[in-house]
């Protein structure tokens, strides 16, 4: 497949250029202001008004396959995602049977290769049965076909526990992706333990049981050399506990996700697609996260994307299951709400949801530019549409941001020079 891109506006990194790109066997084989090339089985003019960028990364998605297709599939998730511009994701061994063993990683793995429609990159789990607790999986026997470990959805509670997990992972030049929760200092709650909940006599979930652990964990990083990433930060504690490891040289990243960015808990309405784990957090807290974007402490913004079936999300907030869907309104809700308020620039966004991600988990690609993989997706920033979860491809269709007026949409993603998605 040729693919020829003309008038584009191509992300170069710290800026975007008008340009001509032209595709061949997958990568990237030339980019110049124009290009004239009959060979092309395809021209897509992009009219000097669409952005290309190097495809999205989620590290931080639940495609419930196996065990758990009633909620979604690798099918139907991946499609979801290609469709909002992703052309790789990791997802969580939130699953059954758990990724913790190369037999158990092989039936997730082979329904990968029969029905992914994009990159997908899985996690093994920390525990053996991802419990958060017991014993920890054979770190060497898995290194090797996995992108990191993780317990996501449970806290590892023992320190001497993570620190084995840290000290084989540190040997295996792999990464762990933590969930933070301290179970003893969840007290039962389902929501943040702020005003709402206490207006509406609801149980809590506090702040400490995140970021407590996090400081822990960070400790543990700095003593063993582990990379350490922290999965969906929540709270302003958590910002400023990752903000000085930084400073200290520990090895850790994070990410937030776009609700904990742009909601806090004055948002929640008694209605399950206002439930995740963590929760909706303060105003104060929303705030920190967006100086830990501002400032680099918070490196990466990932999706949780979390289905449900609408049985389990009709719920309210107390009886719901944790978790809302993500993919499908990512983009679109962090530049309506951060670019376009003149938060932050469409650079960095691009940065934190295509570049850092490739960049702390080694995934190929990134940068537009000769000899790259062709992992790209267009977005028509001026699109105006509203959030239609009827219109969702997931199975998911649990979303707080129903019903919201966005700008940005993705109309076009290429995987390795094919196309996988295209509403131009």
């Amino acid at each position: 497949m040729i693919l020829l891109i003309k008038n584009a506006l191509v992300f170069k990194g710290s800026r975007f250029e008008k340009s001509d790109v032209l595709i061949k066997r997958g990568k990237i084989h030339a980019i110049a202001p124009v290009i004239s090339y009959d060979g092309a089985n395809h021209i897509f003019d992009f009219k000097d008004k669409y952005f290309l960028i190097p495809g999205f990364v989620d590290v931080h998605v639940h495609l419930r396959e196996p065990g758990f297709s009633y909620k979604e599939t690798i099918k139907t998730g991946t499609e979801a995602a290609a469709a909002s511009g992703y052309t790789a994701v990791c997802t969580m061994p939130n699953l059954n049977p758990p990724p913790d063993s190369p037999e158990n990683l092989k039936v997730q793995t082979d329904i990968i290769k029969r029905d992914a429609v994009i990159d997908v990159f899985p996690f093994a789990s920390i525990t053996k049965g991802r419990k958060g607790s017991g014993t920890c999986v054979d770190f060497a026997a898995l290194a090797g076909s996995v992108i990191g470990f993780s317990d996501d959805g449970n806290g590892v509670q023992s320190e001497d526990l993570m620190r084995l997990a840290m000290q084989e992972c540190a040997a295996q030049g792999s990464i762990i992706s933590a969930h933070c929760e301290d179970d003893a200092l969840r007290n039962g709650g389902y929501i943040h333990d702020g005003e709402y909940c206490m207006k509406h006599s609801h149980k809590g979930i506090s702040s400490e049981s995140e970021w407590l652990q996090i400081q822990r964990d960070c400790t543990l990083a700095e003593e063993t050399g582990c990379r350490y990433h922290v999965c969906h930060i929540s709270t302003k504690e958590s910002v400023d506990v990752i903000r000085k490891a930084k400073r200290r040289g520990v090895r850790v990243t994070c990410e937030t996700a776009p609700h904990y960015l742009t909601l806090c808990d004055s948002d929640l309405q008694e209605d399950g697609r206002f439930k995740m784990n963590p929760p909706l957090r303060s105003e104060e807290d929303r705030k920190a996260l967006i100086e830990g974007v501002l400032d680099g402490t918070i490196d990466i913004i990932a999706t949780d994307h979390a289905p449900h079936s609408a049985e389990e999300k009709s719920l309210g907030l107390e009886k719901s299951q944790m978790g809302i869907v993500g993919l499908e309104t990512a983009f679109p809700v962090l530049y309506t709400k951060l670019v376009r308020t003149g938060i932050i620039s469409l650079e960095k966004l691009v940065r934190m949801m295509s570049v850092l991600p490739r960049e702390i988990f080694g995934i190929e690609g990134g940068a537009i530019e000769q000899g790259a993989p062709a992992d790209l997706c267009a977005i028509d920033t001026e699109r105006e549409w509203t959030v239609k979860p009827s219109e969702f491809l997931s199975k998911g269709t649990a979303t707080p941001f129903e019903g919201w007026k966005l700008h940005g949409k993705n109309i076009l993603t290429l995987l390795k020079g094919e196309v996988v998605y295209e509403a131009i």
